[in-house]
């Protein structure tokens, strides 16, 4: 009880401050920048690994506050390919955010980027509910880097989440089994100028929004390679 109480007041305390920092424009150019620049990271991000993802999220300086046990607090943006079985191009960002006790573990006292692929449509399918919890509503895994992760992928597929972080530019799988995803509503209705769902970003193909981030994947992923019994 005590650990959902102090989570709250994370929250409370902590969201006005986020609020005043992070434009929806400005986490759109964030997410950008730290997802550039992790693709230029050599033998970093597995290529064979994003050309199987449904969606990436990204996490731009995710927080740790030292309120009582800890926690952790940041927003980032989720976007997903096209078409009902995720094979078209890149749609439209979804806003949402990242919290939890257990990713200020990871983060020791710095601002940490995280960013996550999201392997298969369970994942996606538990990304698009209200929020989730990974771990437990989506198997969740730290994901391989570079060239070890081709003889790794069998494993590591099963998850549906496979998690990664950097931070003083260190690039590197990390757990975050146990924190939560969900979706930020103030603010995707702030940038779709109306009331919608992240289950609607995604299955509609919304477009026009977040055109450097969406350009990014394109270029680096333009293809779904899942196996394609998959994609049927």
């Amino acid at each position: 009880m005590m650990r959902v109480i102090v989570g709250l007041l994370i929250v409370i305390m902590v969201e006005p401050v986020l609020m005043a920092w992070d434009t929806e424009q400005d986490r759109l150019a964030d997410s950008a920048k730290v997802l550039e620049e992790i693709l230029n990271i050599p033998d970093a991000l597995p290529k064979e690994l994003l050309n199987k993802a449904e969606c990436v999220a990204v996490m731009p300086s995710v927080k740790k506050f030292a309120i009582g046990i800890g926690g952790s607090y940041g927003r980032g943006v989720l976007v997903c390919r096209t078409g009902d079985k995720f094979t078209g191009p890149w749609g439209g960002p979804a806003m949402y955010r990242l919290e939890g006790g257990s990713i200020g573990l990871q983060l020791g006292g710095n601002a940490t980027d995280f960013l996550l692929l999201v392997m298969n449509q369970r994942g996606v399918d538990s990304l698009l509910r209200s929020k989730v919890k990974l771990g437990a509503d989506a198997a969740v895994a730290a994901g391989p880097k570079g060239r070890a992760a081709m003889a790794a992928t069998d494993a590591y597929m099963r998850a549906e989440i496979l998690t990664y972080s950097r931070s003083r530019g260190l690039f590197a799988g990390v757990s975050l089994e146990g924190s939560t995803l969900r979706q930020d509503n103030k603010a995707n209705e702030q940038l779709y100028g109306r009331k919608i769902t992240a289950r609607d970003i995604v299955r509609g193909g919304k477009g026009g929004k977040g055109q450097q981030l969406v350009s990014l994947l394109q270029k680096a992923s333009p293809k779904n390679e899942s196996d394609p019994s998959s994609l049927k």
